[in-house]
């Protein structure tokens, strides 16, 4: 309770925009950011390449608590208005050192993150592009989204790139795949929502 108190008193509470982008690791004063509100996605920096997706009550940003200014390579992108929170590095640093909790629990962001990344390459080398892209679409609704009259549905906030990025495949691919489980039955999506209507599947 003690570190949340401290933590809290030093947090600075921005609003963005759908859309709005984040430098993660430019500028002097290097920041983590807690997401207080909606989704934000991870990209990379030069190629704009989705990486992850961060939801309400996640951290990124965390690498900057290691690298040299300027050394980044992600890159943030609001997937709808959102609250961030923002705590410099520094004084992160400075938390950890006198809270072996928060520490451990840095640890944990770092070590989910390595976590992810061994999962996504076991995925690629042993299920083919249509699994890949149905469990992604599963993970994501049943994250993001909310029991709605008998379905799981979450906003569709990503392309069909981005889940193409996400899953190591073509957008075409992504499409295919998408449109032969909405004629099966098993999802439904237009422009706003995607839908599993079959959840226990």
């Amino acid at each position: 309770m003690n570190t949340m108190t401290e933590l809290c008193a030093e947090l600075v509470m921005e609003r963005y925009a759908k859309g709005a982008r984040i430098n993660l690791y430019s500028g002097k004063e290097q920041c983590i950011y807690f997401l207080k509100k909606r989704s934000v996605k991870i990209a990379n920096s030069d190629t704009e390449v989705a990486k992850f997706i961060a939801r309400s009550g996640n951290v990124f940003g965390e690498l900057s608590l290691y690298q040299v200014p300027g050394e980044g390579e992600e890159t943030a992108f609001t997937l709808e208005d959102s609250i961030v929170c923002t705590f410099s590095a520094d004084q992160m640093n400075d938390l950890m050192s006198r809270h072996a909790s928060l520490k451990n629990g840095v640890l944990k962001i770092y070590g989910f993150r390595i976590k992810r990344l061994e999962r996504r390459l076991q995925d690629l080398l042993h299920k083919d592009s249509a699994t890949r892209i149905e469990e992604f679409v599963h993970y994501y609704v049943t994250a993001f989204g909310a029991p709605v009259n008998g379905r799981q549905e979450a906003k569709k906030l990503l392309s069909h790139k981005d889940i193409a990025h996400l899953t190591n495949t073509s957008r075409q691919t992504v499409n295919n795949v998408l449109t032969k489980l909405r004629r099966e039955g098993s999802i439904d999506y237009n422009a706003k929502v995607i839908s599993i209507l079959t959840p226990e599947a």
